[in-house]
């Protein structure tokens, strides 16, 4: 979890706008837009004081602007009632938001050779994060997919920011058919990659962190689960992933990531409770010479 503690503000909308297939909105933020890392989200109440829809959505940040009255971006798709509300806000009407949360992305010491996959709006948290690299010396490569062309976000400004910029689209309507992990080893290849990050469907994360494995070089994903609180309460957002001393936990999202290493989320079993996960039943204790059984916890 990022040690900078979040702020709940106020935020007068600036912008709305349609980004591809997606909507965008700007609020003013400078709380939040000053203790931003790349990577990082904020949790937005909808529907209004008297709404019933009680709890907040969440969304990752695309765009920060802290020189220009702390500006914050969010991408969103309409996909209920919270966000259909969102879409119909204008400028000047306010939004109660709360940021930044979640574990940033780390950045390397040394400037590497930094490969961004997206998969849709999974790609959304990847530009802040090239803007970083940037500024470290970081080469910077591209690889963005999508559904249809109007699926992958912001192809051009990737194609502004990075060396290179590398599109796919299951059904070809823009750039390579296929998925992103069908052109990643290329890309690795040409670029000598050293380091992946990623952010999208969890079945891309797998098999983009698969890749990764096969060249022997890290990766960093940020994983898209299902968050009701942002702040690690509802435990809506669990998923195993293995810790440095090979016991499966079952971590928060929300908190100890949105942003894992890719090798240590154990992705077959998200969704369920990992029977030699810590605390799950039957659950067996390694260490002091003797396996001791726990209850779930």
């Amino acid at each position: 979890m990022s040690d900078v503690r979040p702020v709940q503000m106020s935020s007068p909308v600036l912008t709305v706008r349609q980004v591809d297939a997606y909507h965008a909105i700007t609020v003013v933020a400078p709380g939040i837009a000053e203790r931003f890392r790349s990577g990082q989200f904020i949790a937005v109440a909808v529907g209004g004081e008297h709404s019933s829809m009680l709890t907040r959505r969440m969304f990752a940040i695309h765009e920060v602007k802290p020189d220009y009255g702390g500006t914050v971006e969010f991408l969103f798709t309409v996909r209920g009632r919270g966000t259909a509300w969102l879409a119909e806000r204008r400028s000047r009407d306010l939004l109660d938001v709360i940021g930044p949360l979640g574990r940033p992305f780390p950045l390397p010491r040394d400037p590497v050779n930094c490969v961004l996959v997206g998969g849709g709006s999974g790609s959304a948290p990847l530009f802040p994060l090239a803007h970083a690299l940037r500024r470290r010396g970081c080469r910077v490569d591209f690889v963005l997919g999508g559904a249809t062309a109007s699926r992958v976000f912001s192809a051009i400004t990737a194609r502004r920011i990075a060396e290179t910029a590398t599109v796919t689209t299951d059904d070809g309507s823009l750039g390579t058919k296929g998925r992103v992990t069908d052109v990643l080893p290329r890309v690795i290849d040409e670029a000598c990659s050293d380091v992946v990050y990623a952010c999208g469907p969890m079945p891309m994360l797998r098999e983009a962190t698969a890749v990764a494995m096969r060249y022997g070089i890290p990766i960093q994903v940020s994983v898209e689960e299902t968050m009701a609180c942002g702040t690690g309460i509802c435990m809506s957002c669990v998923i195993p992933v293995v810790g440095e001393d090979g016991i499966t936990r079952m971590a928060r999202a929300c908190v100890d990531g949105p942003v894992f290493r890719g090798e240590r989320v154990r992705y077959d079993d998200v969704g369920t409770v990992p029977f030699d996960a810590l605390g799950a039943p039957g659950w067996k204790a390694r260490g002091g010479g003797e396996d001791r059984t726990r209850e779930a916890g």
